[in-house]
């Protein structure tokens, strides 16, 4: 394993990175009611109170799934990491967006701390921005998908394999868009938005 020393201001960054969207996207599911409250603990993560999956195949399923893109976001090559809620007709009702960028040519240390306050902000934020969204139909679906910037060359690690083209529906229209959060920094860009279909829109006009 490399050691801490020695390790790049980008392995640094994205480790941080990781580790809490695998918190914010437990947090969404809590939020939307995906699953009784029952099926989450309360925990304490950055300082803040927020809430870990009881059981083990959604907690690993939200695990595997961000950490098999720890190499491709240490690398620059992920654009968005969302999480997408469906209808009864597998069409995207709402989308969580994560736009994440770690600096390529960031040099200096990474103090861990600092981004960790910084991302802290988010996690408080989440809980806010609940009435922003909108209320899940019955026997709705979810999956997280990332989008990437460019395709991998190849994949560094097994749990990079697990992650497999999507046949996710996508709008006709480009969406309605309600931010939530944002950071901008030399280490680090990060955007957190809501995504609606505008098809009522575009029906009225």
């Amino acid at each position: 394993m490399e050691r801490r020393e020695n390790q790049t201001p980008q392995v640094k960054i994205t480790k941080v990175v990781v580790e809490f969207l695998e918190v914010a996207i437990t947090s969404i599911v809590f939020l939307k009611g995906v699953y009784p409250s029952g099926a989450f603990e309360r925990r304490r993560y950055m300082n803040v109170v927020v809430h870990r999956a009881r059981h083990p195949q959604l907690r690993d399923y939200i695990h595997s799934a961000v950490i098999g893109l720890q190499p491709f976001i240490e690398k620059g090559v992920v654009d968005r990491v969302v999480v997408i809620f469906f209808n009864n007709d597998n069409v995207p009702f709402e989308r969580f967006v994560f736009n994440v960028t770690v600096n390529q040519s960031y040099k200096m240390n990474v103090e861990e701390a600092d981004l960790e306050f910084s991302l802290r902000s988010f996690l408080l934020k989440l809980p806010v921005s609940e009435p922003l969204s909108k209320a899940l139909p019955r026997d709705c679906r979810w999956e997280i998908t990332a989008y990437f910037r460019s395709l991998p060359q190849s994949s560094p690690g097994k749990q990079a394999d697990l992650w497999i083209p999507t046949d996710a529906r996508q709008w006709d229209q480009p969406p309605l868009i309600t931010p939530i959060k944002s950071l901008s920094s030399e280490p680090l860009n990060l955007q957190v938005y809501l995504e609606h279909s505008n098809i009522l829109k575009a029906r009225q006009q």
